[in-house]
């Protein structure tokens, strides 16, 4: 129901961890907003036939694996030294963090803004009005959990209470406070206190989409950067320099003698590098896969396209490797495993292979420019 201080888009499609109902799990949220926001919107050129069928001239049969390829996050690793907990922010794959979410909302169309935490609250609630009044829902980062991806659906209140779908909603330890819309969404006040800061993307109208050869062309281009950039943000490994100090951190024995806690730190930040390199390269090997359509980029590039899907395909089989040493994935108990030095050579082992696929799969990348 719509009244002046109350508006709420119906049909904007849920993100969350996990299995994600009819579609494939979706358990990075940026790309995941954006394949449900461009859902929301109609666009037939990006589909998803895990979830319902592909309208006649889709060009992009999976819209979730397109964002993990035009932002970068098909060829992402960082590791900050230290067994830091923010490991999976995508924002830390260059010294420009906006860069992941500009170059995947260039490739849309869409005209944008960000409004970030330099504007007043009163400022920032029109703009939000205004986006949902027109129609279009607001990517946030927050405000419920750490700023990750969110999808604003509408407000009530006057803006008082935004109300949206977020990763972190159901979480005992990321939603205090958090109230629920009989549709599930979040109910959030106080949002502008947000810390570190409410931050926001508005889009506006929908221009010319690049063609994809280009969009196509200049991703593969940033997935080579982003793989050989060995240093971003002044400390923190990037690419395949990730992967080896990855690798040594696994070999610090004194590392894990410090208690049942520091070993459970250590365990997670190792998990959260598992899963993001599982995730962003698996789907990474089908953005590659969609590349390679002769309609996409010229057919003489598809042989080293496919090459280097092949290498990310192998590193996804890598990282469950990873989580049988511990366990199985998910295990509660796994950090005991790591606490075990001849299990941690092992894990720096696979790692060490993985970082050679990943080196093998932009060298791929590189050819297959070089060709077209």
């Amino acid at each position: 129901m719509a009244t002046s201080d109350r508006l709420v888009l119906e049909g904007v499609p849920r993100v969350s961890f996990g299995p994600g109902g009819a579609t494939c799990p979706e358990n990075i949220p940026f790309p995941s907003v954006m394949r449900a926001l461009m859902q929301y919107f109609g666009e037939g050129d990006l589909g998803c036939r895990s979830s319902h069928a592909l309208p006649p001239g889709c060009k992009v049969p999976c819209s979730y694996s397109f964002f993990i390829g035009v932002s970068g996050v098909a060829a992402f690793l960082s590791w900050k030294p230290g067994w830091a907990s923010d490991n999976v922010e995508i924002s830390y794959m260059s010294d420009d963090p906006a860069a992941p979410f500009d170059r995947a909302l260039r490739a849309t169309g869409y005209e944008y803004q960000h409004l970030g935490t330099d504007l007043d609250e009163t400022s920032v609630r029109k703009r939000i009005r205004e986006s949902i009044q027109g129609g279009r829902p607001v990517l946030a980062f927050g405000p419920v959990g750490p700023p990750e991806s969110a999808i604003i659906t509408g407000y009530d209140e006057g803006g008082d209470v935004l109300i949206g779908w977020s990763f972190f909603q159901d979480m005992p330890d990321f939603n205090a406070g958090v109230e629920f819309e009989p549709s599930g969404q979040f109910r959030k006040r106080d949002w502008h206190a947000y810390p570190p800061g409410f931050y926001c993307i508005i889009l506006g109208k929908r221009k010319r989409r690049p063609p994809l050869s280009e969009t196509f062309r200049q991703a593969l281009e940033w997935m080579r950067e982003v793989a050989n950039t060995p240093l971003t943000c002044g400390d923190r490994h990037n690419g395949l320099a990730a992967y080896d100090a990855w690798a040594e951190h696994l070999l610090r024995d004194d590392d894990f003698k410090a208690g049942d806690e520091a070993i459970r730190q250590s365990y997670s930040s190792h998990d959260q590098a598992v899963g993001m390199v599982a995730e962003a390269r698996w789907y990474g090997s089908q953005f590659l896969i969609q590349a390679s359509d002769p309609d996409v980029l010229p057919y003489r590039m598809a042989e080293d396209l496919l090459h280097a899907a092949a290498c990310y395909a192998a590193e996804h089989d890598l990282m469950w490797r990873l989580w049988d040493l511990a366990g199985g994935n998910g295990n509660p108990q796994a950090h005991l495993r790591l606490a075990d030095p001849e299990v941690r050579r092992q894990m720096a082992e696979v790692i060490r292979q993985a970082r050679e696929k990943d080196a093998q799969a932009a060298e791929h990348i590189a050819r297959a420019l070089a060709k077209g």
